[in-house]
């Protein structure tokens, strides 16, 4: 935790110094607010981005003869980027609950899912659940790893912020249709009703720099959506896993999977909010 805070304090001295030297007009204080934004977000990723890297990294150069199965190896180096995160300070421990009850979360669907043939896993491995790697389960958590972590590093303020049964009764219809709809009607239609009626109203204010800047809450939830897309199509690219129609060769992932990640997003934002107590911008609590 010590060295964290050394780490902060580090970073903020270099803050300040280079909004002293570069921030002389309103044009320099946006490009300054835009690159303090990008520096936030990617350390708001450090658990995704490493994981990516992780894919990616051994789809080019895990030696294929290894005793060690590749997915094993995946498991275990995310298990450590885990520890070394608490560990360090970087993540707190309400944040890592949050991780744990995500990656629970996600290791039932992918089960689930794997059953139905959704989706593939190619490879051998030991540390596994039917046919679903527990490497898996650290790709859902690197999403509520993220939304935890930038939840903190912006400063989350909201105005009209949902009240938390509301969404709680969201989220679980969200994750159930994501079993039922192989067997009954798919209510994903009603679902995206339910969420722009909902957070429509809502606005998030987060601070890249100084002061804070607001955003409509959609908006927000379907530009990380976005992302998210583009990892999976990176994560796909490496093989870790496969859709049907990419056996053959790889393939973008269907852009009718962004829906499905904006309503996985939903899961993640209301797991996370019943963690970090929102707080009204205008009453600062």
């Amino acid at each position: 935790m010590r060295k964290s805070g050394q780490i902060r304090d580090w970073l903020h001295a270099r803050h300040t110094a280079l909004r002293t030297r570069w921030v002389k007009g309103p044009w320099s204080l946006g490009a300054y607010e835009f690159l303090s934004f990008g520096i936030k977000q990617a350390w708001a990723c450090l658990f995704g981005g490493a994981m990516i890297v992780l894919l990616v990294g051994t789809f080019l150069f895990y030696p294929a003869d290894s005793v060690l199965a590749r997915y094993d190896f995946i498991f275990l180096c995310a298990l450590g980027i885990q520890i070394v995160l608490l560990l360090s300070g970087l993540e707190t421990f309400e944040e890592a609950r949050v991780i744990l009850v995500f990656h629970v979360v996600g290791t039932i669907m992918e089960v689930f899912k794997t059953w139905q043939g959704s989706w593939i896993y190619l490879e051998p491995s030991f540390f596994r659940i039917g046919d679903v790697p527990l490497f898996s389960g650290f790709m859902y958590a690197c999403v509520g790893s993220y939304l935890a972590r930038v939840w903190r590093i912006f400063e989350f303020r909201f105005d009209r912020f949902p009240p938390l049964w509301i969404q709680g009764l969201l989220a679980l219809a969200v994750y159930v249709n994501f079993f039922t709809h192989h067997f009954i009607a798919d209510i994903r239609l009603a679902l995206f009703v339910a969420t722009v009626v909902i957070y429509g109203p809502c606005v998030i204010w987060f601070r890249p720099d100084l002061e804070h800047r607001p955003m409509p809450l959609v908006i927000g939830l379907l530009l990380v959506a976005l992302f998210i897309w583009f990892a999976e199509n990176a994560g796909t690219f490496a093989r870790a896993w496969t859709y049907p129609g990419q056996e053959a060769g790889w393939r973008m992932v269907s852009i009718h999977k962004l829906g499905a990640w904006y309503l996985l997003m939903i899961i993640s934002f209301v797991l996370v909010a019943f963690v970090h107590a929102p707080r009204d911008r205008k009453r600062g609590s």
